[in-house]
């Protein structure tokens, strides 16, 4: 349980680097003078290589197991963060969103992988709420230390500081830690290689996929709006980044007492129900201008 604890709190450092680097990436084009569909272009960025490899990246997790693509994936977090701190133009800002978006998701994956190969199958679910509850708390971290730097440091000490949170993880991983499960990652010989449309041929996994695409969207189209609505508005970044933090922090209490829903409603009743306020929600945003 204890590497456990350690392989969260190294995920909460990676991902807030690469959460906080969302936000002072969008922050800093803006103030470049990037047009609103640029800088939507960027963000997309974050995600153009896990869309396109993250089948291909699962399967060679699945041959290597996952301490090697969690090192990759950290030092591509690193490298990516610290690009803008060192070459502070518009263009840096390409290759920060592509290598640090990449970097991340392919120690998510390791990551989920590892954690689901941690302890007995009926450990999972607690496994499995811990992970989240890690990403929440990376999603608090990562926007208020990107928001507050560059209040008072600036953009490029921001980025650098945000680069500095990988550098743990890739210590800790050269010191052999945290210890990882034996099965995580080992060959699989009578797996089939199934193609992608496989996955949603069951009808019922095809509902999880779209309703979950539709969340995920509704998730990044917030992150990706109050950075510039806030700007549109005359918001700082520091307070840019506490709203940011304050729907992590939502986040986190939503994860935290899912059991309780989870008892009282059905599945699908609770992601209708989240569908319906997001949405209720975006039709709002534009009529408030207060922070609070």
């Amino acid at each position: 349980m204890r590497d456990l604890y350690v392989l969260i709190t190294l995920l909460v450092l990676n991902h807030s680097a690469f959460g906080g680097a969302r936000v002072a990436v969008s922050l800093y084009a803006q103030s470049l003078g990037a047009e609103t569909a640029l800088v939507g272009v960027l963000i997309a960025l974050f995600s153009f290589l896990p869309m396109v490899a993250s089948i291909r990246v699962g399967r060679w997790i699945d041959r290597v197991g996952v301490r090697l693509p969690m090192q990759i994936g950290t030092i591509m977090v690193a490298v990516g963060t610290v690009l803008p701190a060192l070459r502070p133009e518009l263009s840096t800002l390409f290759f920060c969103c592509v290598i640090t978006g990449a970097g991340a998701t392919l120690f998510h994956v390791a990551a989920n992988m590892a954690v689901g190969s941690t302890g007995k199958p009926e450990d999972r679910p607690i496994n499995f709420s811990l992970l989240a509850l890690g990403f929440s708390a990376s999603g608090i971290v990562g926007p208020m230390v990107a928001g507050f730097g560059i209040d008072y440091l600036g953009y490029r000490w921001t980025f650098a500081i945000l680069a500095v949170l990988p550098i743990i993880p890739i210590i800790a991983f050269l010191a052999g830690r945290p210890g990882l499960p034996a099965t995580s990652g080992a060959a699989m010989p009578d797996a089939r290689a199934g193609k992608v449309l496989d996955l949603v041929s069951d009808p019922v996994l095809r509902r999880v996929y779209i309703a979950s695409g539709l969340l995920s969207m509704g998730w990044d189209l917030f992150t990706f709006v109050i950075p510039i609505y806030g700007r549109s508005i005359g918001l700082s970044a520091s307070t840019i980044g506490a709203i940011l933090g304050v729907f992590a922090a939502a986040t986190f209490f939503v994860r935290l007492f899912m059991p309780f829903f989870v008892r009282r409603l059905s599945a699908w009743s609770t992601l209708v129900f989240s569908l319906v306020a997001s949405g209720t929600t975006f039709v709002l945003f534009p009529n408030v201008a207060s922070v609070p």
